[in-house]
């Protein structure tokens, strides 16, 4: 079972939680030339990373809180959390382990 340290509720089951997407990907600005071309890879197209990867969840059996999970998509250790807006990165063991 996968445990996800909510940052206002503590540590929690996966269960409790409902993933919301890939953190890395920008959001389209609305308008412009492009603009469907855009908005259409942003919502549909989506990468396969192996390794560190940022997500967003949400704690839907809780405090119902989005936030950003630094996960590994192979192991699927679960590295650090954060706030939406946070700059998550991994301890430096982890980032040499990489290769």
């Amino acid at each position: 079972m996968l445990m996800i340290d909510c940052p206002f509720c503590g540590p929690r089951s996966h269960d409790e939680f409902s993933y919301e997407g890939d953190a890395t990907k920008e959001r389209p600005a609305i308008g412009g030339d492009g603009d469907m071309a855009a908005h259409l890879d942003y919502v549909y197209m989506r990468d396969n990373p192996r390794g560190l990867h940022v997500e967003y969840w949400q704690h839907v059996n809780g405090c119902r809180a989005y936030l950003k999970v630094l996960r590994d998509t192979v192991s699927h250790q679960i590295i650090a959390t954060g706030l939406p807006d946070a700059e998550l990165t991994a301890p430096l063991a982890e980032q040499e382990g990489e290769g």
